[in-house]
């Protein structure tokens, strides 16, 4: 198979991460016979300093032209006072708007050897293992008027069914290839969006009658997801109710730099980038955590490209890797032994090759 794949370091610990997630895609495509292309482009707060835009126009240009999209993260302090149409935060927004990747599938699964560093109880945080698919292009953050006043601000909340169609449908196909379970959260009791959304989830439940489905009220989600997060299978829901609970759900791993993240639309292209922010106050020292990354690239494999086999391999290397007792610094416990980001990308990358090998030692056998 041969991919290009567009790479947006970002800011912060961004280039840090992407660069270890490159290296282990190389190592995959040497590894099963695969030619990865990369190409780097700019975005969110070095792309303000180089062409004072957050998503310039030849960024726009890489990506139409690859097959997927690698990001490490965007933003910092630099930018805070910036205005809105400038802030790093705008160029993520933006590149999700154009590419119509209305998708944002988030996994979330408990890590047994880091069930300690997880702020909830070992017996709450176990065998925690969830998808939240949350719509990432309407709602709050794109509804028009979007206005503010020194007396006043107003942020518009719409959804059309057909936004609220193609992302439900995405959540069921999801579902049944899992527990069969999914979560609709919403505020049906006070919100017409809601309701919409709701009604629009019983009617598309009839063509999955293999997917048992329940609703669930925001607050009542938000609750439950501390108190047993292992109900869940699967959730959907709406733009900034996904944002926030997304969030929340997280930190159950005991660490944002654990969590993959992967934005798709319809054809499978996507944007596939860590859950954690840019850390900037680590940035350029060679403490990040790259697993976030290294799943996200581990996602690409599998959402964009079909290349199942090679997605679980990745993810099973840095599963070995953190049983094997390493970790960067983040993830640090007694009996750990804490090594730099570009260490724990070749601890990987040796898992990984220690995969390959089992496994065609074990085919020479048959």
């Amino acid at each position: 198979m041969e991919k290009t794949i567009t790479v947006l370091p970002g800011d912060g610990i961004g280039p840090e991460v992407t660069k270890g997630a490159v290296k282990v895609l190389q190592s995959i495509a040497m590894r099963y016979g695969h030619t990865f292309h990369f190409n780097h482009a700019a975005i969110g707060g070095i792309a303000v300093d180089k062409h004072e835009n957050p998503l310039p126009q030849e960024t726009i240009e890489a990506c139409e032209a690859s097959d997927a999209i690698l990001l490490g993260a965007v933003g910092g302090t630099k930018w805070d006072q910036y205005p809105s149409h400038m802030r790093p935060e705008k160029g993520l927004l933006n590149i999700r708007k154009h590419f119509d990747l209305f998708a944002n599938i988030r996994p979330v699964k408990a890590i047994p050897s880091l069930l300690s560093s997880s702020p909830l109880k070992e017996e709450v945080a176990k065998e925690v293992d969830m998808v939240i698919v949350r719509e990432l292009t309407s709602g709050l953050y794109f509804g028009e008027p979007k206005r503010r006043s020194e007396k006043s601000a107003v942020d518009t909340l719409v959804y059309t069914r057909k936004e609220i169609e193609r992302i439900v449908n995405q959540a069921f196909e999801i579902a049944r290839t899992r527990r069969g379970k999914l979560t609709s959260i919403d505020k049906a009791n006070v919100l017409e969006t809601s309701k919409l959304w709701r009604e629009v989830v019983e009617e598309r439940k009839n063509a999955y009658p293999d997917v048992e489905v329940e609703h669930m009220l925001v607050d009542s989600a938000a609750m439950k997801l501390i108190t047993d997060p292992r109900a869940f299978d699967v959730i959907v829901t709406e733009n900034m109710f996904g944002d926030i609970l997304s969030d929340e759900a997280s930190v159950i791993t005991g660490s944002l730099g654990m969590l993959p993240s992967a934005s798709i639309r319809s054809d499978g292209f996507g944007l596939y980038e860590p859950v954690h922010g840019s850390a900037p106050d680590i940035a350029g020292q060679n403490k990040a955590n790259p697993s976030g990354a290294i799943l996200s690239a581990a996602m690409m494999l599998r959402h964009s490209f079909g290349l199942h086999s090679e997605a679980v391999a990745v993810e099973e290397a840095v599963m070995g890797v953190l049983e094997d007792g390493y970790c960067t610094g983040d993830l640090f416990r007694k009996g750990k032994r804490v090594v730099s980001t570009d260490e724990f990308v070749t601890k990987v990358i040796e898992e990984l090759e220690r995969e390959f090998v089992s496994e065609h030692i074990m085919y020479s056998y048959v």
